[in-house]
């Protein structure tokens, strides 16, 4: 696995699958310059607009049939459905980063203007590149339940103009009024009980708009990055916040990371899990690696 040393060879037409609604229409918006830079490359493209997962799963598939190179415009969520399809053939997945948070892009260094992102397309090389899958369900970045549940949902349903830091604000909601779980976890048949606020199964090992939950998460090493956040007072949670933004926090004690293949896990209370920033399944989970199941068109 890794970056082949050569450019990547886009001969086929270009399916470009657009949720128009992503970043609060930031991928409407720009979706005029990613198709006058397609244009300019002189490459057969078509546009396809999709507001749900399932429909973008869908097109993902219609595409690849058509033997289509898949171009994804919108948020880690709907990049993910899109790689999910992608990867049950020879597909190849082009980001276009048009949502909030584009953390996928982010750990792959894709530009986050899509206009310049499309320029990859002659310019970029192919990475063979892990995905993680919980309930039959793909994902790109991080699975987490816990308080991580509830900070999600608010961070969906809110509709305060914040960009990146819509996840910070949900933080501050639920932290109010959060009581720890206890969870049962088992890593590759390995198990572990403790008292805490969340469970967190990282594949990049970004989430958030640029938080480095596992920062030496690789996406190419076939293992899952599992970050576990122990009891704790609100305070010192808080305090551990900033740090996310540059992974120093693991260095606080109250932080547990541990690598493995499989990892399944389940709480004393009901919650449901988000991945990529939307809900993929309540517990139990179980979640496991795909090594090398993406082909990807990145920077060289």
């Amino acid at each position: 696995m890794g970056v082949l040393a050569s450019p990547a060879v886009i001969d086929g037409p270009v399916c470009l699958i657009v949720n128009p609604h992503a970043g609060g229409g930031r991928a409407l918006r720009l979706l005029p310059g990613v198709e006058a830079a397609l244009r300019g490359q002189g490459r057969p493209f078509r546009v396809a607009e999709t507001m749900s997962m399932q429909h973008a799963r869908e097109l993902a598939r219609e595409a690849c049939d058509n033997g289509d190179v898949v171009a994804a415009m919108g948020g880690d969520g709907i990049v993910g459905a899109v790689a999910g399809e992608v990867r049950h053939g020879d597909g190849l997945l082009v980001v276009l980063p048009g949502g909030r948070g584009n953390d996928f892009a982010r750990k792959l260094g894709i530009p986050f203007d899509p206009v310049e992102a499309a320029k990859l397309l002659i310019s970029g090389v192919e990475r063979r590149v892990d995905l993680a899958e919980a309930n039959d369900t793909v994902y790109l970045g991080i699975l987490s339940a816990g308080i991580d549940s509830e900070v999600n949902r608010v961070a969906l349903e809110t509709r305060l103009k914040l960009g990146t830091f819509v996840y910070t604000y949900g933080v501050l909601r639920a932290i109010a009024r959060w009581k720890p779980a206890t969870w049962t976890v088992a890593v590759d048949g390995e198990p572990l009980d403790f008292p805490g606020y969340s469970v967190a199964i990282a594949n990049s090992g970004v989430f958030g708009g640029g938080m480095y939950l596992a920062p030496d998460a690789s996406l190419e090493d076939g293992k899952l990055d599992v970050v576990l956040i122990a009891q704790q007072s609100r305070l010192r949670y808080l305090r551990n916040l900033p740090r996310v933004f540059n992974g120093s926090h693991v260095k606080d004690s109250a932080f547990t990371l541990i690598q493995g293949s499989e990892v399944s896990f389940s709480a004393d209370r009901p919650f449901t899990a988000y991945a990529d920033g939307d809900p993929i399944g309540d517990l139990p989970l179980t979640v496991r690696a795909l090594p090398g199941a993406l082909r990807v068109v990145a920077p060289k």
